[in-house]
């Protein structure tokens, strides 16, 4: 999504309203910080999360960690769809009456307001600053509670005023707007801690005046299911993970596989995930020629499986944090090539366990995949270096630096 496209008339309106809007809540941020409140040293710790996810996975990567740090007691995530079942996890939901009224954003913000007033819990958790994180951020100042805010993506939240997230208040706003940005910086300045998923958030934050806490933590995946299966056939050569949106820029994975099939007759791809754009792609693939090349078989709930079976890791994308996919998929022991973008370099090193693609054209990814797979001796030693790089995102061990964040002394 572009961020220097022109506003009209309404969009200029409506930008000066959410302008307004952030001024007051900034307001109430710095009037619920006066109030008096005794510091709590209490262990373990009760704590509040809310937010908007599109899969279980997702929520159980960041949740089950959390929850299971030696030194929380419970967490409740307040959500508008089922919250998976996990140790010391329960879901809290809106009334429907709240939800008819209010629509499941609104019901579940005011729902996640009650519970957050009425059980005093001692750590308010939320995914994205818009909205959750907005909520949070005061509300924690309000009940004398730590305010933690989780960055999963990257600088785009709160850049250009959240233009170029998927976020239906912000990317309303027309064009570019940094006095918006400017706002949302100064509630991200009074989180208590801020945890993002790799480096470029961290580096954009600190660049624009953010002196808050910061930890990175993206996530914890279960390496009894993620890990390499050599046992398994690998149908696919290619496999990518995401949401089938514009940012993901599928449209170039599909126009790069056919590039490839000169050299790669038989290359084969499967496209795993949902989203607004799925039925465009699918006729871009249909045009392209590549029905019998890809496969698209929307959401899974058992990833691992899908990437087990597959060779090669791509993401092809113009924005990304340090991709959850991109974890998983290295877990199972494959190699990767990405764009060179957001946090990505995090995890992958360019020519030691895959493909770091500075050149985004379809042209640039297609010859990384010709190269991948015209060099065995190559392709074998990234598949190994791609597992021996992952050994710090398990479960086990992300549970320790939540363990580590929550002593009285880091939260």
């Amino acid at each position: 999504m572009s961020s220097k496209r022109s506003a009209n008339f309404f969009q200029h309106c409506y930008r000066y309203l959410l302008r307004l809007i952030l001024i007051f809540h900034y307001c109430l941020v710095k009037i619920f910080k006066l109030i008096p409140s005794k510091k709590k040293s209490i262990q373990p710790v009760k704590i509040l999360a809310t937010g908007t996810f599109y899969s279980d996975h997702w929520l159980i990567t960041h949740l089950r960690p959390m929850a299971n740090a030696a030194n929380c007691s419970s967490l409740t995530m307040v959500a508008s769809v089922p919250v998976p079942e996990l140790n010391k996890v329960s879901g809290a939901y809106a009334p429907q009456w709240l939800s008819k009224a209010l629509g499941q954003v609104g019901a579940r913000l005011v729902y996640f307001t009650w519970v957050a007033i009425t059980t005093r819990p001692d750590v308010l958790v939320g995914f994205h600053i818009l909205v959750n994180g907005l909520f949070v951020v005061f509300l924690a100042k309000l009940i004398g509670a730590k305010s933690v805010y989780i960055c999963g993506g990257g600088p785009r939240e709160v850049r250009g005023g959240g233009i170029e997230t998927e976020n239906r208040i912000f990317n309303r706003i027309g064009q570019t707007d940094y006095f918006i940005e400017k706002m949302l910086l100064k509630s991200v300045n009074e989180m208590d801690l801020v945890v993002s998923m790799g480096t470029s958030a961290i580096k954009y934050f600190k660049e624009k005046g953010v002196s808050t806490q910061f930890e990175i933590v993206p996530g914890g995946f279960d390496d009894h299911l993620f890990m390499p299966l050599d046992s398994v056939e690998k149908k696919y050569d290619l496999i990518l993970i995401g949401r089938l949106s514009e940012v993901k820029r599928v449209d170039r994975f599909l126009e790069a596989i056919q590039l490839a099939k000169k050299s790669l007759s038989s290359l084969k791809a499967v496209i795993v995930g949902d989203g607004p754009d799925k039925d465009k792609l699918q006729e871009l693939a249909k045009k392209l020629g590549l029905e019998q090349n890809v496969d698209f078989v929307g959401w899974q709930d058992n990833v691992h499986l899908w990437l087990q079976r597959s060779k090669c890791f791509v993401l092809t994308s113009d924005s990304e944090g340090l991709s959850q996919a991109l974890i998983q998929a290295m877990m199972c022991g494959l190699p990767a090539i990405t764009s060179n973008v957001g946090d990505l370099a995090d995890l992958l090193v360019n020519n030691v366990n895959g493909y770091l693609i500075d050149d985004l054209s379809s042209d640039g990814f297609s010859r990384a995949f010709i190269s991948l797979f015209t060099v065995d001796v190559e392709f074998n030693q990234f598949a190994q270096n791609a597992y021996t790089s992952t050994k710090n995102y398990s479960v086990t061990e992300v549970e320790k630096q939540w363990t580590e964040i929550f002593t009285p002394s880091k939260y």
